[in-house]
Formats: structure tokens, sequence, C-alpha cells
């Protein structure tokens, strides 16, 4: 029942291999790195949204809630129906994107795929 996870995790680390040597040449990770190398940057701290900032946020979905509240639904639906019928859901994304917030269009999306679940 293992033999799955095994073979994956040793192609894994054949892959990973390969890009270490150079024999895998990645663009950007192992090829065309600068003289220096490509060092990671790492903030010297963290930035957090303070109060005023989150309740700025929720005004302004509220505001887009109610400005397009009348196109909403339209787009939503007609992404549902895209991605019902198996079809390309970039332009469906796109048009709703433009009346929508990203919570709608997740919920959309979530009542006519439901949620993946990967088998184990």
């Amino acid at each position: 029942s293992m033999y799955q996870r095994g073979k994956i995790q040793e192609e894994s680390m054949h892959y990973e291999m390969l890009k270490h040597t150079g024999e895998l040449p990645v663009i950007g990770v192992n090829t065309y790195k600068g003289k220096d190398g490509s060092p990671t940057v790492t903030p010297g701290e963290v930035i957090r949204a303070d109060g005023a900032e989150k309740d700025a946020q929720v005004e302004r979905l509220a505001t887009l809630h109610q400005t397009f509240d009348d196109r909403a639904p339209a787009a939503l639906a007609e992404l549902q129906r895209v991605a019902l019928a198996g079809e390309n859901t970039f332009d469906a994304l796109l048009e709703a994107a433009k009346v929508c917030s990203l919570g709608q269009m997740t919920a959309a999306l979530y009542e006519v795929g439901g949620e993946y679940r990967r088998n184990m």
C-alpha cells in the first residue's frame, strides 16, 4: 500500500538531484543566475494591516457588492454554466472578476464543483 508514496518520493528525489547537478537545466533555478547566485531576500519585518486598513477593505468589499448587485448574479451564473459544461473558464472568470469578489466566484464554483479531496 505504500508503493505509490515510495515511488513518488524516489522520483522527486531523482528530479531534485538532476536539478542540483545541472543535468536538468531549469531557467532561473540553476541556469542564467547572476554572478553572485540568486540569494533569498528575507524581509526585515512582517508588515500587518491595522484595524483601520481592515475596516477600509471590508467597506470596499461591501461597496463592490452594492455597486454590482444587479450584474453579479448573471456573471456568476455564466461562470457556473461554463464550469459545468467543461468549457474553458478563463474568459468567464475574467468577466466575473469585473463585478464580483474572489469570495463570490469561489463560492459559485464550489456550488457546482464541490471540494477537491485528494485520494489517499
